[in-house]
């Protein structure tokens, strides 16, 4: 097994909407090491009308984004680039991430590229919760079928 890390700060942690995909065997292998939080400071927001979390590849402003760090096979992977429409949506690029431990390693984070300037003028995060005080909760696409 060629296990590597990958750093999530948004839906796919633990107790938000989509952890669920991380446990599921079908996807691949994905165990949680740790949490974490990235050495350079990254915009963290909220939008469209899903309240979509997205990292907007802009490093050095907003925060220092609190996430978890979770150890994933080549097939979960796939299904994440595939499930965060890599390339073409979001990039999977590396950065470094610091472990409770003081310990520093590389993760593969997805970032956001392109986004339209008003995505600057947003609330930055630096620990997302779908459940927040922002009362910004993710729709899911179940939720959005009892919407139609």
């Amino acid at each position: 097994y060629n296990m590597e890390p990958v750093f999530v700060y948004g839906t796919l942690k633990r107790n938000q909407p989509n952890n669920y995909c991380l446990n599921d065997a079908e996807n691949g292998c994905a165990v949680f090491r740790s949490v974490a939080v990235t050495i350079n400071k990254y915009p963290l927001v909220i939008s469209t009308k899903f309240n979509i979390p997205f990292l907007l590849q802009k490093e050095g402003i907003g925060h220092e984004i609190k996430g978890e760090i979770y150890d994933i096979d080549t097939t979960m992977l796939e299904f994440l680039d595939d499930f965060e429409n890599h390339p073409d949506f979001y990039k999977r690029q590396k950065v470094q991430v610091k472990l409770p431990n003081g310990d520093i390693i590389d993760c593969w984070v997805y970032l956001l590229p392109k986004y339209p300037d008003s995505y600057l003028s947003l609330q930055y995060f630096d620990n997302y919760d779908s459940y927040g005080e922002h009362g910004l909760s993710y729709v899911t696409s179940e939720d959005l079928r009892l919407l139609e």
